[in-house]
């Protein structure tokens, strides 16, 4: 009897228990034979996020022995049985990813400015576009600075232009010369922030800067960028027919150059959900090929001796492939471009051999591809946005095929695919726009109805004809049927962005929030059978840490120029101009709508900060005269070093530039009313990393 009560009590012993549970798991891998490539980009992803949590760079010998597990795994898939070799194959792709993205970040390390240099700057123009103040900016490489030795000149700067004067125009390779300022890109503006230190690391930038006098030709264009003075060329000619927003518009959708349009514009855009329109992605990409499809197809069964000679559907989607070349080239190759591109390559290649066109296998592989050329897309917003939406669509289209729902009649089906469209889209990108730019769009699903099926069966193919035209100098037809479709759309995005409530403001989520929404997310999606219902168990965690996400009670500039306090009424800034870009961040990501000048009301004579203590923050030289002394229970914020004069006393802490140099941002969370508070530096949330050498 006792040892019958032992052994129902305890179970079987620990070996079989171990072995019943690796029984249940190989059978369930067994059943997602076919099903399992879609998660090869979620492995070599997982391996290129370890790489960049990481909090040191990883020396060369690490790389090879992460090789050498790779090689092992690779055995070991081979020796394993069928339902185990997934496993060895996904630990091989995690590894894969760490390798992939430590060799992309050695491969486009270059010199960094270390210090604030103002003077002559000579370079060749690469890159034109418009900075958040709404000025131009070009980007320049072979550069010249004066005094500066070549081993520690940028391969490339970044000028934006804020010059009253005329000037030579920045033309694409142009060699201009101007005197300006730069400075090394700056760090995250809190600890956890979005890093542009990493982000122009990956986009070569070494220097950052503004002129305020005109720019001078020293060289005239080499000819080395055809596709870029292409790209510019054809963007002015459009601008030119199409003036004001319209043609800018038209410009971005052609050319994929937004220099020309305003922020009020592009404000519009974000608050009704229609920004995606600018980027030339999937909908610019899928459009412009179905319609190059559909013609030269139609065109074929037009001629029945033709028709019954060639192959219409291959020939077709030859030509569809060619003209997406081009449009990738013309684009000048952003992320969404290439993921878009890939995206139709796959699908006209299956057209052209007669298999499935669209699948989640080829946005599995489209994912690959873009995260092999460019490791770092994983943590943009472009990537996220547009693998998220594409997978979702695909996935609620191929269960409706298989779901036997009434038919709907023929004439309102496109109507019904717009509308499921856009709100599996929008759904599927909300918690990603949400987290990258603190927004929701309310009224987004409504924006995106009146006007994406105006840009499939308008816009982009008059776009195509007056391409189609422009040979015959006849290109002003198409503008103008172009025309009136963006004038539509920006007429529905200024209408929507002046609602009332159109834009929610969300707080900023945790690191993980992310990761494990996408984790539940794509385990509904890519597991088979009932066990995919586990999905949803990391995605209600996620909603809970976002629900709880916790902002900073006190947040410290690296410049020492700013300060900011949580109120019961939002955060309190210590000035109301000044360091704008860093106040804008920090309101928006504490959810706040308020303006700086607003949030600065909301600061008394020294901002109050955790258990009590006093933060006083004075600007430049009249601010630092002004104090006399700093206290025990008091914190001192300089943007200048202290003056001589100041008296300090045991127990005070002085933040001063010299300091802040090396802590970076600095986010202070109140602990309780007898805890010391937790201090969190940018230079601890990042640690030592290629980009943070400096």
């Amino acid at each position: 009897m006792w040892g019958l009560g032992w052994r129902l009590s305890s179970g079987p012993p620990k070996g079989k228990q171990v072995a019943a549970v690796w029984g249940y798991l190989a059978r369930a891998l067994l059943l997602q034979r076919g099903h399992l490539f879609g998660w090869a980009p979620v492995c070599l992803g997982t391996g290129i996020g370890i790489y960049f949590l990481l909090k040191i760079e990883l020396p060369l010998l690490a790389y090879g022995g992460l090789a050498l597990l790779i090689l092992a795994c690779l055995g070991l898939a081979r020796l394993l049985g069928q339902a185990a070799a997934p496993l060895a194959i996904g630990a091989a792709l995690i590894l894969s990813g760490v390798i992939l993205a430590g060799a992309r970040a050695h491969s486009v390390g270059g010199p960094v400015l270390t210090w604030r240099y103002y003077g002559p700057i000579e370079g060749r123009v690469v890159g034109i576009d418009r900075s958040a103040s709404d000025a131009v900016r070009v980007t320049l490489d072979q550069v010249r600075l004066r005094d500066v030795s070549p081993q520690r000149t940028p391969d490339r700067v970044r000028l934006s232009l804020h010059s009253k004067l005329a000037g030579a125009e920045p033309l694409p390779g142009l060699t201009l010369g101007a005197t300006g300022h730069l400075s090394p890109p700056s760090g995250p503006v809190e600890p956890g922030g979005f890093d542009f230190q990493r982000h122009a690391w990956f986009q070569r930038l070494g220097a950052v800067g503004y002129t305020r006098v005109p720019l001078v030709a020293l060289a005239p264009a080499d000819g080395a960028q055809p596709m870029f003075a292409i790209r510019m060329a054809l963007s002015a000619h459009v601008q030119a027919k199409l003036p004001g927003e319209t043609g800018a518009f038209a410009a971005a959708i052609m050319t994929g150059d937004r220099s020309g349009m305003g922020q009020e514009t592009l404000q519009a855009l974000r608050v009704s959900n229609l920004a995606h329109l600018l980027a030339i992605s999937g909908l610019h990409m899928g459009l412009l090929t179905a319609f190059v499809f559909a013609t030269l197809r139609y065109a074929i069964a037009l001629v029945p001796w033709l028709a019954l000679r060639a192959p219409a559907k291959p020939l077709a989607a030859a030509l569809a492939l060619a003209v997406a070349v081009f449009y990738l080239g013309l684009s000048g190759g952003s992320i969404a471009t290439e993921r878009a591109f890939i995206m139709v390559a796959v699908m006209l290649v299956a057209v052209m051999l007669g298999r499935r066109a669209l699948s989640l296998r080829a946005v599995a592989l489209a994912a690959l591809i873009v995260l092999c050329l460019r490791p770092e897309a994983l943590l943009g917003p472009g990537f996220q946005m547009s693998f998220s939406a594409t997978t979702a669509l695909i996935a609620v289209f191929g269960w409706i095929q298989k779901v036997d729902l009434p038919k709907a009649p023929r004439w309102l089906r496109p109507a019904a695919a717009v509308f499921i469209s856009s709100l599996v889209a929008g759904l599927a990108t909300a918690p990603f726009a949400a987290a990258h730019f603190n927004q929701i769009a309310h009224y987004g699903l409504i924006a995106n109805l009146a006007s994406v099926p105006l840009m499939g069966a308008l816009v982009m193919p008059a776009a195509v004809l007056s391409v189609c035209l422009l040979p015959f100098g006849l290109e002003g037809i198409g503008l103008w049927v172009m025309g009136l479709g963006l004038d539509w759309i920006l007429g529905v995005a200024r209408w929507i962005s002046a609602l009332d409530g159109a834009r929610g403001m969300v707080v900023s989520p945790d690191a993980w929030t992310l990761p494990l929404l996408s984790l539940g997310t794509l385990t509904l999606i890519l597991w088979q059978g009932r066990a995919r219902i586990v999905g949803v168990v990391p995605m209600l965690i996620a909603a809970l840490l976002w629900s709880q996400a916790r902002r900073p009670d006190v947040l410290i500039s690296d410049t020492g120029g700013l300060v900011g306090v949580m109120t019961p009424a939002g955060r309190a800034l210590s000035t109301p101009r000044g360091d704008g870009f860093i106040a804008q961040n920090w309101l928006e990501n504490d959810g706040d709508v308020a303006a700086q000048e607003i949030a600065a009301e909301r600061w008394t004579i020294g901002g109050t900060g955790p258990g009590d203590t006093i933060i006083t923050a004075a600007r430049g030289k009249r601010g630092a005269a002004a104090i006399t002394g700093c206290g025990a229970m008091e914190w001192l914020v300089l943007n200048i070093d202290p003056p001589d004069s100041l008296s300090i006393d045991p127990g005070c802490v002085v933040l001063d530039p010299e300091r802040l140099r090396h802590t970076g941002a600095i986010a202070v969370y109140a602990q309780g009313p007898d805890a010391a508070p937790r201090i969190v530096t940018t230079r601890q949330s990042r640690g030592a990393r290629l980009w943070t050498a400096r």
